[in-house]
């Protein structure tokens, strides 16, 4: 293992965005947000949709973007769970990216149902949509807990990619393309561990709670996500997993990294929590491909001749591969992750 300070630039392909239109489920989240502002700064899309069910997270967005909001952005309220509202929201759209999703583990283990028919059924309406509209690429946001899933949002999360892998069958070989993009936890996104452990700094506590001191997590800036979204829009051809190269850190480390002088406290794992997160397992190994800054996690069921979409520059991995965050071959400094905090 080997310390790094490395942040790898995912923005090399880029998909040509000038004069399209796209759409982002759960715009107003952490990823929405900054994906917006991302690509208003690159290209010049024709128009920018917003797609969320929350009007009062809509209208603060807005206000971030007073010089554009009457050009090419269009807020648009809605929920995933109603097909006929996206059918509506996807006319005339070209790229679809689904990052809507009930995330917190708790609440989906309490309210079960609610996160299937967002999760799950959402998942299934939003392919449905996007056939039915004619858009041409779909990239849905996962997550590590949907590999090996202990927890029912990693377990819906599981269901939600295999839904949109398997709906390269329904679009035909010239409809729709969907691919899934896994990664793990993003730098100062809304309910991550850093802002909890900076507040508590602030707050002027006398010691940070630690879950367990040998934990790891994968970790990537707003940056990366976006930058690697962008990118994987120009690769994918219809079935794939990404999944990002990205640095690991032990949690332990990480609360040391913002408090040296701190102490710490155990307070176990919480229930449905892993000690390590995978986002590839040895059972995907054998239909992985690694890049120089990516692995694809190619489809099982063969949609057309992947002889003439394997990127060039790609090499199987070894057929005992494990993407873990503890035995990642990359780890994360303090010095790094504080300068990405910054």
């Amino acid at each position: 293992m080997s310390d790094t300070e490395i942040i790898r630039n995912f923005k090399y392909p880029e998909p040509k965005l000038d004069g399209a239109s796209i759409l982002i489920t759960g715009g107003t989240g952490s990823f929405g947000k900054k994906f917006v502002a991302t690509i208003l700064g690159r290209f010049q899309p024709r128009k920018t949709i917003i797609f969320s069910r929350d009007e009062l997270k809509q209208s603060i967005m807005a206000q971030d973007f007073p010089h554009v909001t009457n050009r090419s952005i269009r807020f648009f309220i809605g929920d995933v769970r109603d097909r006929d509202r996206l059918q509506i929201a996807m006319r005339d759209v070209e790229y679809v990216i689904h990052a809507a999703a009930l995330k917190q583990i708790p609440t989906a283990e309490y309210n079960p149902m609610e996160c299937i028919n967002t999760n799950v059924m959402g998942a299934e309406n939003i392919l449905r949509a996007a056939i039915e509209a004619g858009v041409k690429k779909v990239i849905a946001l996962s997550t590590d807990k949907a590999v090996n899933p202990i927890n029912l949002y990693g377990a819906s999360k599981l269901a939600s990619d295999k839904i949109f892998i398997a709906a390269n069958n329904l679009s035909g070989a010239s409809g729709t393309r969907f691919s899934v993009v896994r990664y793990g936890n993003v730098i100062g996104s809304r309910g991550s561990v850093i802002p909890f452990f900076k507040n508590l700094v602030a707050e002027g506590s006398k010691s940070l709670p630690i879950t367990d001191e040998r934990m790891t997590r994968f970790w990537l800036t707003q940056e990366q996500a976006v930058d690697f979204v962008l990118s994987s829009f120009s690769i994918m051809a219809g079935g794939e997993v990404f999944v990002p190269k990205i640095p690991s850190m032990k949690m332990l480390d990480l609360a040391k990294s913002f408090a040296p002088g701190i102490s710490h406290h155990v307070v176990g794992i919480r229930p449905g929590e892993k000690l390590h997160e995978v986002m590839i397992t040895q059972d995907e190994a054998r239909n992985t491909l690694e890049m120089d800054d990516r692995y694809m996690i190619m489809p099982s069921f063969k949609f057309w001749d992947h002889n003439t979409v394997v990127p060039k520059h790609s090499e199987p991995v070894a057929s005992d591969f494990v993407y873990s965050s503890d035995k990642n071959s990359e780890w994360l400094t303090s010095k790094a992750l504080l300068k990405l905090c910054d």
